[in-house]
């Protein structure tokens, strides 16, 4: 969520002797299949519609190891990142989604391999080459200042500088600005970080603390995240933090990181994490991972929140409403996540919801309320608002109120047209079957109508499929 804001094979070969790559040779022939290639290159994207060049196809990527040092002062970073995956076909090359700084070597299973970039893409050409179903690692080596990115509708992400570090923040296509990986919201792994930062500094990530050791001057924090995560939730945010550690009554442990001039402000919406942690643990079913938190820095270019997994990020002083908003997402988009942007109504409309339910539970406007109030239903037919369709919003209006105030409309209506129960039900029983997993609208769908024993086909297509505001459902 952000509050505030609105190739192939050939290309390879070709940038491929611009380093010594040698000529391509004819595919090997497959065993009892004489003339079909047993090895072929992973597909460059998964072909998402808004991104398609994000994410890989030929591998699933099970770990990723980032260690690296930055210097705030002069925004530079020696890294390493080591990416565990598992071949899903014969592969003679394979690519990642890289935008960050040069690399000064790069191998795979120890082996030094031959490697091309055309924009995002890091081409890799494995010797020898790797089998379906083989474990193999990549190592990459890399240097420089890692870049900013602006999103299609002109925010910023990726690895944002600040006047004492730096705002980590990854949604929707940021991540590859300091890791190589596979970019999409579907191959979720496992993450651990080692990050050398100078004395004084603190370095946030995700998961759980492992260590933090201080030797000549530089200290490096050491981070697991254990549960699987999508790279566009992986951060390691650095600068001045004011930290305290507690945990929620259920015994969650709670790592919040304020830069000391937010302290005071954040003072409200720091305090109600755990009674936010137990609320939506009564009504969304268990808290699906092992730590929780909150990241709040001061980066005023940033201007907007985003559910880092674990350790929501602010850009600014939060208020309860949107740590509310952020910590929601735990369960709907970082657990339960779109197996593609399109879908981003299910994170967006869930948390927003969760928000509405959060400000009803508090003594503060019920859900009906809000629902009705001029932000949401009470907006008039002719609004531009009602133009945009909630299961397709676009790329540049995916982070607008759409998906927010219409994905939290729609789901209060279906709320008044299944009843209490059978809602409820639903939104927790979809928590629990897709954790840690991917899905969809249709999904979803189909999960409404089982719950309710209703025919939704009629609500869904006004409320998520069609422009125009809703008349009757």
């Amino acid at each position: 969520m952000r509050i505030s804001r609105l190739s192939g094979a050939a290309l390879a070969v070709a940038a491929g002797a611009l380093i010594g790559v040698p000529a391509a040779q004819p595919a090997l022939a497959a065993p009892g299949a004489p003339g079909a290639p047993r090895y072929s290159a992973g597909a460059a994207g998964v072909g998402d519609p808004y991104f398609p060049d994000q994410g890989n196809g030929g591998f699933d990527v099970q770990h990723y190891d980032i260690a690296f040092a930055y210097d705030p002062a002069t925004r530079h970073m020696d890294a390493v990142t080591t990416i565990t995956a598992v071949a899903t076909q014969d592969l003679d090359q394979f690519n990642l989604d890289f935008r960050g700084p040069e690399i000064s070597e790069l191998k795979v299973d120890k082996h030094p391999a031959a490697f091309a970039r055309d924009g995002q893409e890091l081409i890799v050409t494995p010797r020898p080459k790797l089998k379906s179903g083989q474990v193999f690692t990549v190592t990459v080596k890399y240097a420089g200042t890692p870049p900013v990115i602006t999103d299609p509708d002109g925010s910023l992400e990726g690895w944002v500088p600040t006047d004492d570090g730096a705002f980590v923040a990854g949604e929707p296509q940021g991540a590859p600005a300091w890791f190589p990986g596979s970019d999409h919201p579907t191959d979720k792994a496992t993450f651990t970080f080692h990050a050398t930062v100078p004395e004084g500094i603190t370095a946030v990530g995700n998961g759980s603390l492992v260590s933090q050791t201080t030797e000549n001057g530089r200290t490096t924090f050491v981070w697991d995240s254990a549960e699987p995560m999508a790279t566009y939730l992986a951060t390691v945010t650095i600068g001045n933090f004011t930290v305290t550690e507690s945990a929620t009554p259920s015994g969650i442990p709670i790592y919040t990181a304020v830069d000391p001039r937010l302290v005071t402000q954040s003072a409200n919406a720091v305090s109600k994490i755990p009674d936010i942690i137990e609320y939506f643990s009564s009504v969304f079913g268990p808290y699906p991972f092992s730590s929780t938190g909150a990241i709040i820095d001061r980066a005023p270019n940033v201007g907007y929140a985003l559910e880092t997994q674990t350790k929501p990020i602010f850009s600014s002083s939060p208020s309860v409403g949107t740590m509310a908003h952020e910590l929601a997402h735990q369960w709907y988009g970082d657990s339960v996540t779109p197996t593609k942007w399109s879908d981003i109504w299910l994170n967006e409309g869930f948390a927003t919801y969760a928000t509405w339910l959060w400000t009803e539970h508090t003594g503060g406007a019920t859900a009906q309320q809000t629902f009705n109030n001029s932000s949401n239903y009470g907006r008039a037919a002719t609004s531009s608002f009602w133009q945009t369709v909630l299961a397709d919003p676009g790329s540049v209006d995916m982070f607008g109120s759409v998906p927010y105030n219409r994905g939290a409309m729609t789901l209060h209506a279906l709320r008044g047209k299944i009843g209490d129960t059978a809602f409820f039900k639903l939104i927790k029983d979809w928590a629990a079957e897709n954790r840690h997993g991917n899905t969809d609208t249709a999904a979803f769908i189909r999960s409404a109508e089982k719950a309710s024993g209703m025919d939704l086909t009629a609500f869904f297509d006004v409320w998520a499929f069609q422009k125009g505001k809703p008349a009757s459902w």
